[in-house]
This record gives structure tokens, C-alpha cells and sequence, in this order.
């Protein structure tokens, strides 16, 4: 990592892993799903495999010990501060002996952290949930009304209780998701990240 740092002139070496021998199935099927998910929703590219070690120039260590959040999701930080990274590949073996300190539901809890520490996808499909059960709930009313007027109602009272709690249920749906967007703005801004990062000054 170092003769990279020096050879290349980068500001990061990084390593990650290319396979995941020694590894349950189960795990690596989580993890392949969750760097998947997470660069799908987050504004961040983590690469696939990438390990926490990694060989870094003063600058790009200023820059993320200054960033005053305190649940840090360190894969996520350091892609999300940028600067010029080269990546070792290397294959991973299983371990001679010991074994990791990660249990699976620990793992589980780690990558909600990353998942909800960049990005407020979660949030944004509330309000989406809430909008779209909103307009269900007044086509239900429509169709209520509509078979009452042409078929007569069978079941006195049914029709006027459903239109009732099915749009009242669209209205707090839509509620919880207009607040679950300004909850996503609140949460962006008490994070204090810095608008841009200043990769070198003249």
C-alpha cells in the first residue's frame, strides 16, 4: 500500500477482497445484496469486497476526522470523501484459526447503519406509500359510490364505513409520508457534512 501511495501518487490505497473463501454462503449472498442495495439508493459507489485498512495521505484524514457525524459507517465515509483511491485485489483464504468477532445479526445492524446514514430512500418510500395508498383510497370511494348508485347496497352502511376508513387511512398514510420527507431534510442537515471537500489548494 505504501509503494502504491508513493509509486502512483494517489491519496488512497485501498484493498479488497476478490473472493470469499472460507466465508458461509449465506453471508457472502447478504453481503453481495447488500453492497448491491446500498449503491443503488446511497449517492456513494463502495466497492464490492472493500476492507476497512487501507493506506490514506494526510489530507484525505483531516477530511474525514473533521466531519463531525457520529454514527460513522466507515466504508461509506470513505467513499463519500473521494480523492483518488487505487484498489488491491487479493483473494481471501480462511483463517488457520480464531474466527471473526462479527456474529450475522450483528453484521444485519452494521449495514442498516450504512443503508440509513446514506440515504433516505427508507423515508422517501414512506411518503411514496402514503401518496400512492391516498389516491387508492378516494378510487376505492369512486367505486363505492358507483356500485351503490348501479346495484343498490347490500349491506347497509358497508359502502359509507369503507369510503370512510379506507380514505382516512390514505390521509395518515400521506401525512406520516409528508413528514417522513421533512424528517429526511432534518436528518441531512444535522449530519453537518460539508458541501464540497477540497481535494488540493493552490
Amino acid at each position: 500500500m505504501l509503494a502504491t501511495i508513493h509509486d502512483k501518487g494517489c491519496d488512497v490505497a485501498a484493498a479488497y477482497r476478490t473472493t470469499r473463501e472460507g466465508e458461509p454462503p449465506i453471508r457472502s449472498w447478504f453481503a453481495n445484496k447488500f453492497y448491491s442495495l446500498i449503491n443503488g439508493i446511497a449517492n456513494i459507489d463502495i466497492k464490492n469486497g472493500a476492507r476497512d485498512f487501507r493506506v490514506m495521505r494526510r489530507r484525505v484524514v483531516r477530511t474525514i476526522v473533521d466531519m463531525p457525524e457520529r454514527t460513522r459507517f466507515s466504508k461509506g465515509i470513505f467513499a463519500w470523501v473521494g480523492f483518488d483511491t487505487e484498489w488491491i485485489a487479493y483473494e481471501n483464504i480462511e483463517r488457520e484459526s480464531g474466527g471473526t468477532g462479527w456474529s450475522f445479526w450483528q453484521l444485519v445492524r452494521y449495514a442498516i447503519d450504512g443503508l440509513v446514514a446514506f440515504s433516505t430512500w427508507p423515508l422517501e418510500m414512506v411518503s411514496l406509500v402514503g401518496l400512492i395508498t391516498c389516491i387508492l383510497a378516494v378510487l376505492g370511494i369512486v367505486f363505492l359510490v358507483l356500485r351503490y348508485a348501479l346495484f343498490g347496497d347490500p349491506v347497509p352502511g358497508w359502502p359509507s364505513m369503507m369510503c370512510v376508513i379506507v380514505f382516512l387511512g390514505g390521509v395518515v398514510l400521506l401525512s406520516i409520508g409528508i413528514i417522513g420527507l421533512y424528517v429526511a431534510k432534518i436528518y441531512t442537515e444535522v449530519k453537518r457534512r460539508p458541501l464540497y471537500v477540497i481535494e488540493d489548494e493552490a
